[in-house]
């Protein structure tokens, strides 16, 4: 018959203290934001005068980490390229005794919605919620012989490896689709006869005074930065402000004007929308916005799918002024972007073409996704089975 322990995971699998003792040399430093899905980069090189003050843990091969937040689940198997790193004091820190419990039966554990849902319900502070010491003192895990431990740890391995592998698949399919969808509009957009410069076949910045005889108590609708989507061609008004209030500092647009965004990020996001449904037809929105008025031979679809283009965004980023994270596209490169004039109904006729491609995209899209939710979910209950005795019975 199996024994199974009841550990703490304080008292019993080798919880760190804070603390680093003076060192020599440079150490990487990694925090807690380090932790981006499979990836892992660290913060910088220090010494240990010039570190950070959360980075107060040093770690070893086989030691353990999770993040202590609320809802938040990075947890690290450290490797040996990882051996002696600086790790921020978000992170708590786990050396199991060799002779009690393995390194990765913890590993696992620590994905488990077991421990996470714990984890979670003993967080407390005002701001970002965390795990303290006390509480996870309160959380305890039954561990089976080293033996049974192995077999375990072997057949998760195994299951999640398969799983990755499908996941890995079904996240290269959302790329692929929006890459497919990147080089057809690149295709289409690879016309060289009637080049025109935006500024001859738009209004850029249309006026206020075109709104003058208005009264200041008119609604109208306002479109923050936020409210301008990404790959949603119109745009949702869900504001509404009285004229007077907004007339001053904010951008001005009509009903089918286009929106873009110019500041960084925003702009490099594709932040970019028709403006449809305002109220009274008109609207105002950030100060951060390009408006474009399209005149009669040039669909505003047409420019929109023009301006969505990833190959429009990477050449815009190189022509942007201002300082370091307030850095804008410029006027003379708006103006001056040459844009195919061909016949409106050849260009209708082609946005309809591109709309078709986006419902095949998008369906393609929602079922990678879906996929990936279920592997998702399937990964948590293979871990559940795991940790409450099923697969120990199975091993």
């Amino acid at each position: 018959m199996n024994k199974i322990n009841k550990l703490n995971l304080v008292k019993d699998l080798g919880f760190v203290k804070t603390g680093v003792e003076r060192f020599k040399g440079k150490k990487k430093y990694f925090s807690t934001s380090s932790v981006k899905e499979k990836l892992l980069r660290e913060e910088g090189l220090f010494t240990f005068d010039e570190k950070p003050s959360r980075a107060n843990r040093i770690v070893k091969k086989d030691d353990i980490l999770q993040a202590r937040m609320q809802n938040t689940n990075k947890a690290l198997l450290i490797n040996d390229d990882l051996h002696e790193n600086l790790f921020s004091t978000g992170f708590f820190q786990l050396r199991p005794p060799k002779d009690k419990v393995l390194s990765k039966f913890i590993y696992y554990w620590l994905f488990s919605q077991e421990f996470n849902t714990q984890k979670d319900r003993l967080c407390s502070g005002s701001t970002q919620k965390a795990i303290n010491d006390e509480n996870l003192s309160k959380i305890n895990l039954l561990v089976p012989s080293i033996t049974l431990q192995q077999k375990i740890v072997a057949k998760l391995d195994k299951i999640f490896a398969e799983i990755d592998k499908a996941k890995d698949m079904a996240e290269a399919n959302v790329k692929n689709a929006e890459a497919l969808f990147q080089s057809y509009l690149n295709k289409i957009y690879d016309i060289k006869e009637n080049l025109t410069k935006l500024k001859d076949c738009t209004k850029i910045k249309p006026p206020k005074s075109e709104i003058k005889i208005l009264k200041g108590n008119t609604p109208v609708s306002f479109i923050p930065m936020e409210s301008l989507g990404i790959n949603n061609k119109f745009i949702i008004s869900k504001q509404s402000k009285e004229l007077e209030i907004v007339k001053g500092s904010y951008t001005y647009f009509k009903e089918d004007d286009i929106l873009l965004a110019k500041i960084t990020p925003c702009f490099e996001n594709g932040k970019l929308g028709i403006a449809n449904n305002l109220e009274n037809g008109i609207g105002f929105g950030s100060s951060e916005y390009i408006v474009f008025r399209v005149n009669q031979n040039l669909d505003k679809e047409w420019l929109y799918y023009f301006l969505n283009r990833e190959s429009f965004r990477r050449l815009g980023s190189k022509h942007m002024s201002g300082s370091v994270g307030h850095k804008r596209i410029t006027k003379k490169f708006i103006e001056e972007t040459l844009i195919p004039l061909i016949p409106i109904a050849h260009q209708k006729k082609l946005v309809r073409n591109i709309d078709n491609l986006i419902l095949q995209s998008q369906r393609l899209k929602k079922a990678s996704q879906n996929k990936i939710s279920e592997l998702f979910l399937l990964k948590n209950s293979i871990l559940k089975q795991a940790f409450n005795g099923e697969l120990v019975k199975a091993a």
